[in-house]
């Protein structure tokens, strides 16, 4: 059964292997979980889980893939990316850029 849901993943615009095995490490098996996520929230998570702090772009990523899992609309990740850098210099973001 997981194949299927791996799957189901993959045929989103912007999952490639490692943002599928992000996901994986996030436990999100299905488009459906996916959608009910909030990409600020599994941008902290992977980070706490990997003990690593991943490049911004990957919340782009999760931006993208999120909004694709709500609405069927796809765009490229780097689209959100501007919206990323506006909440960066709001302070809104949910790394600081010098924390």
């Amino acid at each position: 059964m997981p194949r299927k849901q791996n799957n189901e993943l993959r045929e989103l615009m912007n999952v490639g292997p490692k943002t599928l095995q992000d996901l994986t490490l996030l436990g999100i098996e299905t488009v459906e979980q996916l959608s009910e996520e909030d990409p600020d929230r599994l941008y902290l998570k992977i980070n706490e889980i990997t003990g690593v702090r991943h490049d911004p772009c990957v919340w782009d990523i999760f931006a993208a893939i999120i909004d694709e899992a709500r609405t069927g609309n796809k765009k490229p990740w780097w689209e959100w990316t501007k919206v990323r850098k506006i909440r960066q210099r709001e302070g809104s973001f949910c790394v600081s850029l010098f924390g």
